[in-house]
């Protein structure tokens, strides 16, 4: 029997299709699951007729593998990774290569990379984005950890990408755990986004009185302009749709949110790195109020809600929630190359930033027409050190200033919660402040723990403490950072 070129773990929704897309590019696919009976049900099923050839045991997927084998895990996160490498890593030989193709966390492919190149085999952690179209057809990926795999996996993985423009939505992200770690960054925009959708929803829903169908026909209007995006286009097609009783669906949907946890984890390792990714962890937070329903309820009862007073000019507040929506949008993706840059830095990984706009132009969720403009960005300027200070973005937030400013008025006059969009007014006025008041916090800080703090008037680092009650002394603590 002719050897496989790929093996894949994991026969999921997301296994399953991404084996029919690799055999749809002429792949030869050797699957396994833990469960012999899914596997079965595959092969004779939806891969009848394919060049997929099932595997009831690791041992079978291993033997059935052209050398050096590549082997792709669609398992769940964590301990099950774990699990898998300990059962297939002794039927390995070295040069092997394993690419975990699920929502790892960043420091476990830090660790599993380490970890295989111990025993002379590949290991890469690659972030695939899409959902279950997008891996039957062309996801993004977002591949990285043992760079010496990705001559050899490269053809596979490119040819089962998203392509715009024909150039494919899967490009090398760099060492260790980066290509984990900007796929959680891609999460932690995508978490982002929804929540300024749903913000922007809810003031034309409760701020400015309109039905259902018409908010789905402005997101349908704003898909055609600089909002341009899956999540716009799909919102649009959620307002739209009507249950069996001709009524529209997303009114008889609970208003709790669930989440996974890379959202969590994008805002934990800002806070490690002192990033300040406000809009994320907003967004993030949004989600966990939301769940708690029963005591929202009861809250309205208790504090009861201001009178609605619809807005009479509901058409230019329309457009002034596009401008917010669009400048918050800018923000949310300014903070998340932040963040990559800053963990680039800590973590000695070389991230091409231009060509991780080019990974999310297609396949993803967070797909949009303005990504382009991030890639043309870093063209121009490759040390660009935020999304905010290119000559494009820069216009486009402060063209938006004005109707931004006008739509958190209107939530915080009707209270309506805008926890992201308002986020990322206060970052935006706080970034292009030259003068903080954290000058006071210094203070307060060397009054009551002698933390000392540094002045205008001398060089940067150098530290000062004051005696502030006459009763303190000179000594000051160390210095040290969080």
């Amino acid at each position: 029997m002719e050897k496989a070129e790929i093996g894949l773990i994991g026969l999921a929704v997301m296994g399953q299709n991404l084996a029919l897309n690799m055999s749809d590019h002429g792949f030869r696919v050797a699957v396994y699951n833990r469960t012999t009976e899914r596997m079965q049900d595959f092969v004779q099923g939806a891969a009848a007729g394919t060049s997929i050839v099932g595997a009831p045991t690791l041992e079978a997927l291993v033997d059935a593998l052209q050398a050096p084998r590549k082997i792709m895990l669609m398992v769940r996160a964590g301990k099950v990774v774990d699990a898998v490498l300990d059962a297939l890593l002794p039927l390995l030989t070295p040069g092997d290569i394993v690419i975990d193709g699920g929502n790892s966390k960043f420091t476990d492919t830090d660790r599993r990379v380490a970890l295989l190149r111990s025993k002379d085999m590949h290991f890469v952690g690659c972030g695939v984005s899409g959902g279950e179209e997008g891996a039957r057809h062309g996801p993004a990926i977002m591949p990285g950890g043992d760079e010496r795999a990705w001559p050899q996996i490269r053809p596979l993985l490119q040819s089962i990408s998203a392509k715009v423009d024909g150039v494919p939505c899967c490009q090398w992200i760099g060492s260790g755990g980066a290509g984990h770690y900007v796929k959680m960054v891609h999460n932690g925009i995508e978490y982002g986004d929804m929540q300024l959708i749903a913000e922007a929803y809810h003031l034309m829903r409760e701020g400015l009185g309109m039905d259902i169908d018409a908010i789905g026909q402005v997101f349908a209007r704003w898909n055609q302009g600089v909002l341009n995006s899956y999540l716009i286009e799909i919102t649009a097609d959620i307002l739209a749709y009507k249950d069996e009783a001709g009524e529209p669906l997303l009114d008889r949907i609970l208003d709790s949110a669930g989440q996974k946890g890379t959202g969590k984890w994008t805002g934990i390792s800002a806070l490690e790195l002192g990033v300040p990714l406000t809009l994320i962890g907003e967004a993030v937070f949004a989600r966990c109020l939301s769940a708690f329903k029963q005591q929202r309820q009861q809250a309205q009862q208790v504090l009861g809600l201001p009178p609605a007073r619809f807005q009479k000019n509901a058409g230019e507040m329309v457009d002034a929630i596009e401008q917010a929506l669009y400048a918050s949008k800018i923000v949310s993706y300014a903070q998340g190359y932040m963040l990559m840059t800053e963990a680039a830095q800590t973590y000695g990984w070389d991230l091409h930033y231009g060509d991780i706009a080019l990974v999310w132009r297609g396949g993803c969720i967070i797909r949009s027409r303005f990504l382009n403009d991030i890639k043309q960005a870093y063209v121009q300027n490759p040390g660009l050190e935020n999304l905010l200070l290119d000559d494009f973005f820069a216009q486009a937030v402060c063209n938006a200033e004005s109707a931004w400013r006008k739509t958190c008025i209107l939530g915080v006059e009707q209270g309506i919660p805008l926890p992201a969009m308002s986020a990322a007014l206060s970052f935006f006025d706080g970034y292009r402040r030259g003068r903080l008041p954290a000058n006071l916090i210094q203070a307060q800080r060397d009054y009551f723990g002698a933390h000392s703090y540094e002045r205008l008037d001398r060089p940067r680092g150098e530290y000062f403490h004051t005696d502030w009650t006459g009763q303190g002394g000179d000594v000051a603590s160390g210095q040290y950072d969080v």
